[in-house]
């Protein structure tokens, strides 16, 4: 089997804006291109392997990761894939005809038909982008987390969480993202049925090459919280491969059982839909490990017995 992976070294974190930008370009134009969009967008591709991730990415959630490099750098390494990031510098949705001009460059060019593989990937305002360009690589492969659909007022005027946002153009090329996946071979759309809006932007998802994969008592930056579980690079490799069922996406979220969080919410929603044997099982679990202020007050509320240790531990605070 044919190695493809880069050997290069990443030293981008503590940067400020300038510098990791510059420092982000010569490390690309080592291995590939580094292309400014507009003001507000630059796309960097790493020339590596026939299986190729395109990615959708805030510059300052990018900096914020451990290595401070975009999501793709690390498959580029270990698996060898080819990797494009389109990486924005604000809120944009990645709604610019600058990034609509390089994508039909691409097109033109025969860019993503070089690739036995496509994979387009991006969480919330990335997960939409990843849909709706993906338009660009017919037969690709999508993996949107908490993706919106649009945020076109006249389509979405229920969602209030991006007013400032309603300004951007969505109804002209690549805008509606649900009808831009119809020419992938299988599109992923991972989604919290508890998040009112997020699930009613899913719902406009609904198609047959569309597999939805709900995870529940989960919230916030899923990306960031798959990541924190360490499931989030088994789903992206699963969906390259056209691999990721919903028991494998189960699979990776196995974590989550320890996930102080995740139990939290678990609780809460076992004492709401009146399942208090449940709730206090989950709080004997985690109190069997060790204090925790908020599960002993659970078990409290419910009128339940501390378990010994946990009360000792009380009594000697």
């Amino acid at each position: 089997m044919t190695d493809h992976a880069l050997r290069f070294k990443t030293e981008f974190k503590g940067l400020d804006d300038s510098d990791w930008y510059e420092a982000l370009e010569e490390l690309v134009e080592e291995h590939g291109s580094f292309t400014p969009l507009g003001r507000d967008h630059v796309a960097t591709f790493l020339d590596a392997g026939p299986k190729l991730l395109v990615t959708f990415e805030h510059a300052h959630e990018v900096q914020g990761l451990d290595d401070a490099a975009p999501r793709g750098f690390a498959f580029t390494r270990r698996e060898g894939w080819s990797h494009l990031a389109i990486i924005s510098r604000g809120e944009s949705w990645f709604r610019d005809p600058a990034i609509y001009r390089y994508i039909d460059r691409l097109i033109d060019d025969g860019f993503f038909e070089d690739f036995e593989d496509v994979l387009f990937f991006g969480a919330q305002a990335g997960g939409y982008a990843a849909a709706a360009y993906s338009v660009a690589a017919p037969g690709a492969r999508v993996l949107a987390i908490r993706p919106q659909a649009t945020l076109d007022p006249i389509t979405t005027s229920w969602d209030n969480r991006f007013i400032a946002q309603r300004r951007l153009n969505f109804t002209d090329r690549y805008g509606y993202a649900p009808d831009m996946v119809d020419a992938s071979s299988r599109t992923y759309v991972i989604y919290n049925p508890q998040q009112r809006f997020d699930a009613m932007h899913a719902a406009l998802f609904t198609k047959p090459n569309v597999t939805m994969l709900r995870v529940m008592g989960l919230s916030g930056r899923l990306d960031v919280v798959f990541d924190t579980l360490g499931g989030l690079d088994d789903m992206i490799r699963a969906a390259m491969a056209a691999e990721l069922t919903p028991q494998r996406f189960i699979k990776a979220l196995s974590r989550r059982k320890t996930y102080t969080p995740y139990l939290r919410s678990l609780v809460r929603r076992a004492r709401d839909s009146g399942h208090p044997q449940l709730a206090t099982g989950v709080c004997r679990a985690v109190l069997a490990q060790g204090h925790d202020a908020f599960f002993v007050r659970q078990l409290q509320e419910m009128g339940q017995t501390l378990p010994d240790m946990v009360e000792k531990d009380a009594l000697q605070a």
